[in-house]
Formats: structure tokens, sequence, C-alpha cells
């Protein structure tokens, strides 16, 4: 856990550097497609729903969160937002899940939880591997944006 928790400070470093390069962030590639400010409302409304996991296992165990990205991205209209907003939010965010990720009890991270974002069949996951495919998700992502 604490290789993850080390990667996810350096990708809120990372981030910062891309807030400063000049990128259309209003652009969508295509009809149906998210620009690259909706992206990164994309990573905030992810970081919201991975913290309750994170919180959640720490007393509970296979509860069911459901996250439905395109709902919340044309409810939060981010397309509307400031980006510095935008960052300044994910930062937070993420700043906090590290804080919750450093002082996870040890006895609690192969806890599970059930991962059903816009899947037919919820999968059951521990707290590591969620943390894990937490950071690959926002790597991904952070590859669309550059």
């Amino acid at each position: 856990m604490n290789n993850t928790i080390l990667q996810l400070a350096n990708t809120v470093d990372d981030f910062q550097l891309i807030r400063s390069q000049p990128i259309d962030w209003e652009t969508r590639p295509a009809p149906g497609k998210w620009s690259k400010k909706e992206l990164i409302g994309h990573l905030i409304d992810s970081a919201h729903i991975n913290l309750q996991r994170f919180i959640r296992c720490t007393y509970e165990e296979n509860f069911k969160l459901t996250y439905e990205q395109d709902a919340w991205i044309a409810a939060q209209h981010y397309q509307e937002a400031d980006i510095n907003e935008l960052f300044d939010l994910w930062t937070l965010l993420n700043k906090q899940i590290i804080r919750v990720l450093k002082n996870y009890p040890a006895e609690r991270l192969g806890v599970s939880c059930f991962k059903n974002d816009n899947v037919l069949e919820p999968q059951l996951h521990t707290v590591v591997w969620l943390a894990d495919d937490y950071l690959r998700h926002l790597h991904h992502h952070q590859q669309q944006i550059k």
C-alpha cells in the first residue's frame, strides 16, 4: 500500500504540471465524447466515489456504491466550470484520499466491497486492489489529457 500512496502523491504533483500547459480544455473530440475539462470532472467523480469506498471499508464490508459516470458528468456541468477550480477540487480530494490511505487500519486492508461502475455484474475487491485500480485509472486519464 505504501508504494500506491507514494505513486498517488507523485501523480497529484504531476497533474499540477499539466495544469500550466496550454491545453484546449473545452473541445469535445467527437459527439458524445468528453472534453478534457470533463475528463478532469470525471476524475473528481472517481475521487469522490473511491474516497467513500476507502472510508466505508474501515467499518463496513460488502457494500455497494453505484456510479453512473455520464449522468454524474451531466449533472455537475463540468464543461461550464472554471478549470482552475476543477484542478483545486481534484487536488484536495486526492490529498484526502492519501491521508485516509496513509492511516488505514492494517487489519482492514483485506476488506472487500463491490465495484460496479457501469458493469452488469458487480465485482468484489479488496481495499488494496481498489487503491491500485484507482491509481491505474488516474494514469490512464492523465495520458489522455496530455
